[in-house]
């Protein structure tokens, strides 16, 4: 079988399983995000590939919980690095894609484990940023709260102009435990019911994400998995779209109509059929 034809199957496959689903919760990890060209900490071309820091320590120590609170200088140091390599990377097709697909459901929940905040950018309203959201900062000290787009302009550590605490993102570092207005707003969506669950990009090595991918799935409601490798749920989800990384993307964008696509010429006319089969069906 040809890679196309098996991608055109498993896109049909798709489509079949969500046509019916009015409640569907979407998990998406760092894979999502690497054809925006955003570089992972550790893995082939990694920021930290088989390395320590400049400072002689994991990155995952650098970025912890308890280094911020004795050495936020350090801690900003790698935050700063990564942000800089980040910098000017936008939404791909498939966070355009997931935005676009939620208006074909009752409710689309996106849980995403990132935090570069494409899915908002994407117009993603429905969304649980559980890792927070890199571009919002606050500070430690008085709670004052500021929404920057890039760190340029930072000075580092960065200082609240009104009480002089050490400013940081709202984000998740090493060590530290997940927000507990994120997990409420997770456990409000499980609560209020699921019959469909998609990952994407993530290796659901988290209970939170492997979790409601099981349960559906013994439930025998519709599991789909798209990730270049296989990884904790592979095994028991009713479709695994398992392809190299340069396709998730375009796997990714199943619902989005083939005349919004900025990258047009990566799409086949099959994909475009499916597409507006979903479309059609909604």
């Amino acid at each position: 079988m040809s890679l196309e034809l098996g991608l055109e199957q498993d896109i049909s496959t798709a489509v079949a399983l969500l046509r019916s689903a009015k409640k569907l919760l979407v998990i998406t990890g760092a894979g999502i995000s690497a054809d925006s060209g955003m570089p992972t900490y550790r893995g082939i071309g990694g920021l930290y590939e088989q390395q320590d820091t400049d400072d002689e320590m994991p990155i995952e120590v650098a970025l912890s919980g308890p280094m911020f609170e004795s050495r936020p200088e350090l801690t900003w140091k790698y935050l700063s690095q990564i942000e800089t390599a980040c910098r000017g990377a936008q939404p791909n097709d498939a966070h355009r894609a997931l935005s676009y697909m939620s208006h074909s459901f009752e409710r689309m929940t996106v849980l995403t484990q990132n935090v570069d905040g494409f899915h908002r950018d994407a117009g993603q309203e429905e969304l649980i940023e559980m890792h927070g959201n890199v571009h919002e900062l606050y500070c430690t000290e008085c709670g004052k709260e500021e929404w920057l787009q890039d760190y340029a302009a930072l000075s580092m550590p960065p200082y609240c102009e009104d009480c002089r605490g050490i400013i940081r993102p709202r984000v998740v570092l090493f060590q530290e435990m997940l927000p507990e207005r994120a997990l409420r707003q997770f456990e409000q969506t499980l609560e209020s019911g699921v019959d469909a669950v998609m990952t994407i990009g993530t290796s659901s090595g988290f209970p939170y994400i492997s979790g409601p991918v099981i349960r559906a799935a013994r439930m025998g409601l519709p599991t789909i998995e798209i990730n270049p490798g296989d990884t904790e749920v592979s095994g028991i989800v009713g479709l695994q779209m398992l392809d190299s990384r340069q396709h998730l993307c375009r796997e990714s964008s199943i619902c989005l109509p083939a005349e919004s696509r900025i990258q047009n010429q990566i799409a086949p006319a099959s994909f475009r059929s499916a597409v507006m089969a979903f479309a059609i069906s909604a």
